[in-house]
C-alpha cells in the first residue's frame, strides 16, 4: 500500500487531543473498540497509540477512505490497530458482531437522517448492556444552534446535500432511546462541538 493513499483531515489535528481526554474517562480497560465512519483513519491511529490495551477496528463505506486507513496503518504499524473493514451503516448486517464500545465522529451531520437511526439500530445489535456509544460533532440544542459558526456550517452542509445538516441533540436522543439506549451524557468540546455518550440499557 502506497503512503500516497493517506488522507489528511484538518479537523483531526484540532480535535484529537480533546476527544482522547474524554475517551480516557469512558473507554473500558480492555476490549474491541469499533469506529464507524473512520474517514481518513487518523483518529483510529491516534486512539490506538494512546490506548494500547484496547483493540481498534476502523471501518468506512468508502473505498478511498479504506485505502487511507490502510496506508496510515502501514506507515505507523500498531499491533492494536486492526485492518479496516467496509461497513455501511445502513446495512442490516455489519462485519463486526460484538464490540466493547462504538465511536462515531463527525458522521451524522454529513449523512442522511436515516443513517442516524441505522447507526442506533446497528449499535443496539452489537453492544452489550452498559456499553458506550460515543458521538462527536456539532449539534443543535433545544432546536437552536449553539453558535453562529454552527448555523453557517449547517447552511453550507445543506447547500451541498439537502439531506445533510447539523442534528438536533434531542431528536438524536429520542432515536437512541427507541433503540434501547439511556439518556446521553453530554460534554462540551472546543469549537462548538459536543461529545455525546449513550450507554446500552440492560
Amino acid at each position: 500500500m502506497s503512503a500516497d493513499a493517506r488522507r489528511f483531515a484538518p479537523a483531526v489535528a484540532r480535535n484529537k487531543t480533546a476527544i482522547t481526554e474524554v475517551l480516557a474517562r469512558h473507554l473500558p480497560a480492555s476490549g474491541l473498540i469499533l469506529e464507524v465512519a473512520s474517514g481518513s483513519g487518523e483518529h483510529a491511529l491516534h486512539f490506538a497509540a494512546h490506548f494500547p490495551a484496547l483493540r481498534f477496528q476502523p471501518t468506512d463505506p468508502d473505498a478511498a477512505a479504506l485505502a487511507s486507513i490502510a496506508a496510515w496503518r502501514e506507515e505507523a504499524p500498531l499491533a492494536n490497530l486492526l485492518p479496516p473493514l467496509m461497513l455501511d451503516v445502513m446495512a442490516d448486517a455489519w462485519p463486526v458482531q460484538k464490540a466493547d464500545a462504538l465511536l462515531c465522529i463527525n458522521m451524522i451531520h454529513i449523512a442522511p437522517w436515516e443513517a442516524t437511526a441505522a447507526l442506533m439500530r446497528g449499535a443496539a445489535r452489537i453492544l452489550p448492556p452498559d456499553v458506550m456509544l460515543f458521538l462527536y460533532g456539532p449539534f443543535k440544542q433545544d432546536g437552536a444552534h449553539t453558535a453562529p459558526s454552527n448555523a453557517e456550517f449547517d447552511a453550507s452542509l445543506r447547500a451541498q446535500d439537502a439531506r445533510w445538516g447539523v442534528r438536533d441533540l434531542e431528536a438524536v436522543a429520542r432515536i437512541a432511546s427507541a433503540a434501547g439506549f439511556a439518556a446521553p451524557v453530554v460534554e462540551v468540546m472546543p469549537a462548538n462541538n459536543l461529545s455525546v455518550i449513550f450507554h446500552r440499557l440492560p
